[in-house]
């Protein structure tokens, strides 16, 4: 086991997309005065927070490329001769998620999309390695155990790779046993709030007393599918416009003004 150090590995201040209040380098993000509140509110009401993996946690493939996967992944196919198997879009689209979904569409339960699950998780695996702490999580994850929420993870990752992750940074006892990923059924994976679903039901939450927090559409389709309330974290300004433009409300490019709602 690789155990990092406990630091967030950042360098240089956060801007926020939710505080005007607070000090900014860099472009300035349009806010409204109504964003803190909705951020305090959420906070407030959440009882139970379930968190995505790779953004709000931690940048899974900050040194181990994603776009090297998916392509790994789709020369693995035409290597066994399925040419066509992958559309033009999904081939470009160098997300490794979006190549196992589509295999898996085309043909669910087989063993090939045992085998090319197998390979993207010995992927993750490795990418555990070199993968970045997002700034804040560590503390705000600390924090909200010791206030008393119930943490959980709600991931298209493989499980395995969250908890090896997470104990390096001796995290796990923050989440255990809630740790909800990738299973053998594909069509699972978030948009679908399967995940989120079997989170609620083991820790016996109800939708509105939960939190989750992400850095995608699917994430906030999920949330939206399974009637909790949704956070979105945004790491640049493309990912703020993808989640906002489809329809987040409240979105933070730093999970600091979580921590100081939180420790508040």
């Amino acid at each position: 086991m690789v155990r990092r150090p406990l630091g967030n590995h950042h360098h240089g201040p956060d801007t926020l997309l939710v505080t005007s209040d607070a000090t900014q380098t860099g472009p300035v993000t349009e806010v409204t005065e109504t964003e803190p509140n909705e951020l305090r509110n959420l906070i407030k009401g959440a009882r139970v927070v379930l968190w995505d993996f790779d953004g709000p946690v931690c940048r899974l493939f900050a040194g181990h490329s994603a776009e090297r996967v998916a392509n790994d992944l789709a020369s693995w196919l035409e290597g066994r001769g399925l040419h066509g198997l992958l559309t033009e879009t999904e081939r470009d689209s160098l997300d490794p998620h979006v190549v196992l979904r589509a295999v898996d569409r085309r043909h669910p339960g087989s063993d090939l999309v045992a085998e090319l699950e197998e390979r993207l998780t010995k992927e993750e695996l490795r990418a555990t390695a070199t993968a970045m702490p997002t700034p804040y999580a560590d503390p705000l994850i600390r924090t909200w155990t010791a206030v008393g929420s119930r943490l959980a993870v709600a991931t298209n990752n493989s499980p395995r790779v969250v908890r090896e992750y997470l104990d390096s940074r001796g995290l796990v006892s923050c989440f255990a046993p809630h740790i909800y990923g990738r299973t053998q059924e594909l069509n699972h994976l978030k948009p679908h709030p399967h995940c989120i679903h079997r989170a609620l039901n083991a820790m016996g939450a109800a939708p509105a007393t939960a939190l989750m927090i992400g850095d995608t559409p699917s994430d906030l389709l999920a949330a939206r599918a399974a009637g909790v309330p949704f956070l979105g974290y945004a790491r640049n300004e493309r990912k703020g416009k993808l989640l906002r433009d489809a329809g987040a409300e409240t979105v933070v490019d730093s999970l600091e003004p979580v921590l100081r709602a939180v420790r508040s």
